[in-house]
């Protein structure tokens, strides 16, 4: 089973229509798995009263939980390309619920940065898995597969902070192991899903299957220059969002003087709004194509980062649900890219470059925190309102589409 699986594992099961069932149980599961994730980063406000933490140690624990996910998905996404593993999906679960149970007793800050490091552990197994699975369900339209799969998690991580706010906050730190009972479903459901790709994979032998595409559209150089891009575009985007998950309820707690459960209605508002914004990237990007999204997504959203650090209250609310949603529709965009510029390598991509992602958000993170501790919180997002004028690099990624086909390029 494993040579069958190991022989072309990017390649479509059949030529058929789109798996919603399977990329519906991913996305649920996606859901689940970031709506846990997202209790963490929720609940700083409450760590930081009960370990007498600063800004700097709150940055650390994003820093933990980022840098194990960044630093293994690219590793488990290349294992599992050679060597697909259906049920690690469950296994990666698993670790997340120990990571939650973890946090919920955690006796001191070292225990914090332990729980941390267990649930991005659990994330480094599960997105790379996933968002393979999402693809092989996709039946050609990749774009809105992995905005299925996508939105799931944002959705998940923008219903984060409205349970912290309801249920954490008021009945303690010990409640977060009520949510252990959301892995236990995901980890059933991804187990039914692993089941599915293994199964689809016995059907028929490598060979009965069609063969993905192996060569790139454009030449090595090109892709290495457009990658190298698209890690800066990646730079902005998750840079800026660690602005907005890490410290977003304290910048309107200081600047508006806003209640703590209050502050966590408005960044689940804002996390809303991402998940949105993810649901329209991919289809956006099957039509018009991937490049204008990704061009439309980063540089748009900077008159209105821009103007975010000059308004008031309300203005603040409008202003960074546009920034979520606009912001937010870039990765699906970026990964069906990239995985349509390196063929063949699925699980490698896709662990790049959710490990990247993962990584500069808690590199951001922590040394957003730092900045924070020594100029104040205000004026993080003075400075981090420039970050998407990067998007003007996306000019020179190459033209891969034309039509919903590779366009012909000359190689050179």
């Amino acid at each position: 089973m494993q040579e069958s699986l190991a022989a072309n594992p990017a390649a479509p099961v059949r030529a058929e229509s789109t798996r919603y069932k399977v990329l519906g149980a991913i996305s649920f599961s996606h859901f689940l798995n970031d709506m846990i994730q997202s209790l963490i980063i929720s609940i700083y406000p409450l760590l930081k009263g009960t370990f007498t933490l600063n800004f700097t140690q709150i940055g650390l624990i994003t820093l933990t939980y980022q840098l194990c996910a960044s630093m293994l998905q690219p590793l488990v996404g290349s294992y599992t390309d050679k060597h697909p593993k259906p049920h690690a999906l469950s296994f990666g679960m698993t670790l997340t619920l120990i990571g939650l149970m973890t946090l919920a007793v955690a006796p001191s800050y070292g225990w914090v940065l332990i729980a941390a490091a267990l649930v991005g552990g659990g994330s480094a197994i599960f997105h790379p898995e996933s968002s393979r699975i999402a693809r092989l369900a996709s039946g050609g339209r990749h774009g809105l597969a992995q905005s299925i799969f996508q939105v799931g998690g944002n959705t998940g991580s923008a219903v984060g902070p409205l349970l912290a706010a309801l249920i954490v906050i008021p009945h303690g730190r010990s409640s977060l192991a009520w949510f252990g009972i959301a892995s236990l479903i995901a980890i059933v459901v991804l187990w039914s899903v692993g089941s599915w790709y293994q199964r689809q994979h016995l059907q028929g032998s490598a060979a009965a299957r069609p063969r993905a595409q192996t060569a790139s559209p454009v030449p090595r150089r090109t892709v290495i220059r457009s990658m190298a891009i698209l890690v800066l575009l990646l730079f902005s985007k998750y840079f800026y969002l660690a602005s907005i998950s890490s410290y977003y309820t304290f910048y309107l707690i200081e600047k508006f003087h806003v209640s703590m459960p209050r502050a966590q209605i408005y960044l689940f508002v804002f996390l809303f709004a991402a998940a949105a914004g993810t649901m329209l990237g991919g289809p956006l990007g099957d039509r018009i194509g991937r490049k204008r999204v990704i061009w439309i997504s980063i540089l748009g959203v900077a008159p209105f980062t821009l103007l975010l650090p000059y308004v008031g209250l309300g203005w603040t609310m409008v202003l960074s649900f546009l920034i979520g949603l606009i912001l937010a529709s870039a990765f699906s965009a970026i990964l069906v890219y990239a995985q349509e510029l390196v063929p063949g390598k699925v699980g490698a991509i896709s662990g790049l470059f959710f490990g990247f992602a993962f990584g500069i958000g808690g590199i951001g993170a922590a040394a957003l925190g730092g900045l924070a501790d020594l100029r104040g919180i205000e004026f993080v997002y003075h400075v981090c309102a420039f970050l998407p004028l990067i998007g003007m690099i996306a000019a020179f990624l190459p033209d891969i589409e034309k039509n919903g086909r590779y366009a012909v390029v000359t190689r050179s």
